[in-house]
C-alpha cells in the first residue's frame, strides 16, 4: 500500500474536531464574529495495544515540556523524509508497535533505536519489521532524539517502496514552542514575539486545511516553518505563546495563510507578486513600512555564481553565456516583480519571485545589478518575499512600544483577531 494511504486506513478519526473561534471581544476593538475553521477531523490512534494504555496515559503527562490543554489540536510534522537509515535515542521507556498492533514491544530504559529500510517495502525499527506504519510512544519523559534536534512527540515511521519516512505527532501549542526561537530570535521585544505567534498560530492551522488528505499537515523546514523540537523553551518563547494561546487572525470568517519574512526592506507588496495563485485579500496587498531600518538586513550586497544564474536561464530556454539581467517592472514599493535576463542565445522576461528562488538571491527589492565574468553582483534592500508581516518591522514597532495587536493590524490590514478554540 502507498505511503498515503497507510495513514488514511489506520487513522481513525474524531468527528467533533473542528474548531471555532468564540464569540468574546475582538482584540481589534468591537465583538468577534463567528468564524468557523474548515480543519479536518482530529486525527488520532486506531486503537491501543491494552498491555500499553497505562504506559500511553503516562507518555500523554509527559513533564519535560511545558503543559498543554486536552484541547490543543495536534499537528502533524514531517521530521525525516525519504530516508533509508537513521537513529532515534530515547532518553528512557518507550513503546512500539504496528498500526493494526499486531506486533508490539517495550523498551523499559533509555538507548539507541536503528530504523532501516528493509525488503519487501518494509521498515525495520528497532527489532520490529513492518510494511505498515510504526508507532514509537515516549512514556515517562522521555525524548526522542533524530540528527541532534530531540522531539517529545509520538513518531510515525511511515514506510514506501525504497523508504521511509518520519511524523511527529505534537499539540499545536507544544509546537509553537519549537517554531517561535527559529522564526523570531527569543532576545527580540515581547510583543514582536507574540504578533509571530500568532501568525505562525494562523499559518499552521490553514496549513492543516488544506492538508487533509495528506499524511502530514507541516514540513519542518522553510517549505512550512522552522521547527526543531520542543523540549527546551526559553522563557520569552513561552510568555509569548501562552499569552496569545489560541489566538488567530481570521478574514471574512476564515483563517489565511499568515505569510511573513525577514525584512521587507521598507514597505510590504500584494500577494500575487510572489504567489499569483493566492487569493487577492486585503490583509496580503501590502503596506507601508518604516520600523524595519535598523536591521543589518535593510540593505545588503550579494555575490551569487554565474553558473547558478545560467542554470536558471537555461531552465527558462535560454542558451549561450548570461550578458544582463534588468528588472522590467517594478511595484509601488520598488520591489522587481519582473526581471529580464539576457543570454547570448537570446533574451526572456521572467518572474523575479522564480529567479530568487532558484538563485538564492536575498530579496526582488533590486537597486543594482552588475554581470561579471564568473560572478553576478546584486545590491538592494531587504530579506524575503516581502509579503505579510516584516519581521524586523515587527521588531521595530515592538521597540517603540506598539502592541502585538497593533503590529499584526499594521501587517495584515482587515484582518480579525479571533480566539480559536
Amino acid at each position: 500500500m502507498k505511503f498515503s494511504a497507510w495513514l488514511c486506513v489506520g487513522l481513525a478519526l474524531l468527528v467533533n474536531a473542528c474548531a471555532v473561534p468564540s464569540a468574546r471581544t475582538n482584540a481589534y476593538g468591537g465583538k468577534l464574529p463567528t468564524v468557523t475553521a474548515k480543519l479536518p477531523p482530529e486525527p488520532t490512534h486506531l486503537g491501543r495495544p491494552s498491555v500499553l494504555e497505562e504506559d500511553e496515559e503516562s507518555a500523554q503527562a509527559n513533564t519535560s515540556t511545558p503543559k498543554t490543554k486536552k484541547q490543543d489540536r495536534t499537528v502533524r510534522v514531517l521530521i525525516v523524509e525519504n530516508s533509508k537509515s537513521t537513529y532515534i535515542k530515547h532518553s528512557g521507556r518507550v513503546n512500539i508497535y504496528t498500526q493494526d498492533l499486531s506486533k508490539k514491544y517495550k523498551i523499559s530504559r533509555g538507548g539507541t533505536l536503528s530504523v532501516k529500510t528493509h525488503k519487501n517495502a518494509q521498515v525495520q525499527v528497532g527489532t520490529l519489521t513492518s510494511s505498515q506504519p510504526v508507532i514509537i510512544v515516549p512514556v515517562d519523559a522521555t525524548t526522542l532524539e533524530i540528527d541532534k534536534v530531540v522531539y517529545t512527540g509520538t513518531l510515525y515511521v511511515l514506510p514506501s517502496k525504497t523508504s521511509f519516512s518520519i511524523i511527529e505527532y505534537t499539540p499545536l501549542e507544544n509546537y509553537l514552542y519549537g517554531v517561535l526561537p527559529y522564526e523570531m530570535h527569543p532576545t527580540w521585544a515581547l510583543e514582536a514575539l507574540k504578533a509571530q505567534a500568532v501568525a505562525a498560530r494562523t499559518y499552521t492551522l490553514k496549513s492543516i486545511e488544506k492538508k487533509a488528505d495528506e499524511p502530514f499537515d507541516l514540513y519542518a523546514d522553510v517549505r512550512s516553518q522552522m521547527y526543531k523540537g520542543s523540549t527546551t523553551v526559553q522563557d520569552s518563547i513561552k510568555k509569548a505563546v501562552d499569552q496569545t494561546r489560541g489566538q488567530v487572525l481570521a478574514y471574512k470568517g476564515e483563517l489565511f495563510y499568515t505569510y511573513y519574512h525577514g525584512n521587507c526592506g521598507g514597505g510590504t507588496d500584494h500577494v500575487s507578486i510572489w504567489n499569483q495563485k493566492a487569493p487577492h485579500i486585503k490583509p496580503l496587498a501590502g503596506n507601508t513600512c518604516k520600523f524595519d531600518t535598523h536591521s543589518k538586513s535593510y540593505t545588503f550586497k550579494q555575490d551569487i555564481a554565474k553558473s547558478t544564474v545560467e542554470r536558471f536561464t537555461k531552465s527558462q530556454g535560454l542558451k549561450g553565456t548570461l550578458k544582463s539581467i534588468k528588472v522590467a517592472k517594478k511595484t509601488g514599493t520598488g520591489r522587481a516583480s519582473y526581471l529580464t535576463l539576457k543570454t547570448s542565445g537570446g533574451s526572456k522576461t521572467v518572474l523575479c519571485s522564480s529567479f530568487r528562488a532558484a538563485t538564492g538571491v536575498r530579496s526582488c527589492k533590486l537597486t543594482k545589478i552588475t554581470t561579471g565574468s564568473t560572478k553576478v553582483h546584486f545590491e538592494g534592500h531587504g530579506y524575503g518575499h516581502g509579503i505579510g508581516m516584516c519581521q524586523d518591522g515587527a521588531h521595530g514597532m515592538a521597540k517603540q512600544n506598539y502592541t502585538y495587536k497593533q503590529i499584526l493590524k499594521h501587517y495584515y490590514p482587515g484582518s480579525t483577531l479571533s480566539q480559536f478554540r
